[in-house]
């Protein structure tokens, strides 16, 4: 077993980094989601999908 770890340890390492970033803007988006922030980051007064937007970013409009 341990032999397993030390002949794979650089692609352990890069994919523990991948799954720990991949989680990291999971839960930014969550968060921001929470918060009413939009994903685009931009208003939504040229928006063509406005009417879809919550009642938070609604007043940003």
């Amino acid at each position: 077993m341990l032999n397993f770890w030390i002949e794979n340890w650089g692609t352990i390492l890069v994919g523990a980094a991948v799954a720990a970033a991949v989680v990291g803007v999971i839960l930014k988006m969550y968060k921001d989601k929470k918060r009413g922030k939009t994903g685009c980051g931009c208003g939504c007064s040229h928006c063509p999908s406005a009417c879809d937007c919550s009642e938070k970013t609604d007043k940003h409009t």
